[in-house]
């Protein structure tokens, strides 16, 4: 975490959080989602394969400094919630899938890396139902980039990585993530 970011919670730690604004979709691309976007339906379609309402992924960030800020401050909390720490301020993400995409080197070290940067290590290989490839580290869970699914599947070809087949429903709970903090913060408990 930035510095600056440590002392504006010193300052003000008392700023309420902000839950719907930012998306983080399948391919580790930032979303700002706007009272339009959040009006139009969710960020992900859901585990059945319903598909989200025109417009309610938002706008595309570009901007590299504002992602750089963003990637540098992207942590979870105790309960699974991922969330970009805004100054004195949470804002809560909203995960089209997971809250890490990882991006995978050529053979034959095929080294893992998050869509923040961070260099991680596997530990466990999944397969979910839809032939997607998602890879346990030892900084978190994560889906590998479409991009990247050759290099996974040489990974697996060799014997390196394993795959265990899980359901893509049970990755969140099994994983320990919530894809969506807004829809918790709503939900009954």
């Amino acid at each position: 975490m930035d510095d600056i970011v440590r002392q504006a919670i010193a300052k003000w730690p008392n700023v309420p959080h902000c839950y719907g604004w930012l998306g983080l979709d399948a391919r580790g691309n930032w979303y700002m989602r706007d009272d339009k976007a959040q009006a139009a339906g969710p960020f992900a379609s859901d585990a059945g394969g319903a598909r989200r309402a025109a417009g309610g992924k938002g706008s595309l960030l570009k901007h590299d400094k504002l992602i750089a800020f963003i990637e540098r401050n992207y942590e979870s909390d105790k309960a699974g919630q991922w969330f970009f720490q805004n100054g004195p301020q949470r804002v809560y993400v909203e995960l089209e899938a997971t809250p890490l995409v990882w991006r995978i080197g050529n053979a034959p070290d095929f080294s893992v890396t998050a869509h923040t940067g961070r260099p991680a290590r596997a530990q466990r290989c999944i397969l979910d139902e839809q032939g997607r490839v998602y890879l346990e580290t030892d900084i978190g869970f994560g889906l590998v980039h479409t991009q990247d699914m050759m290099h996974a599947a040489d990974a697996i070809e060799q014997g390196l990585w394993v795959p265990e087949d899980v359901a893509t429903r049970d990755l969140p709970l099994r994983f320990a993530y919530v894809r969506s903090p807004a829809a918790d913060r709503k939900s009954p408990s």
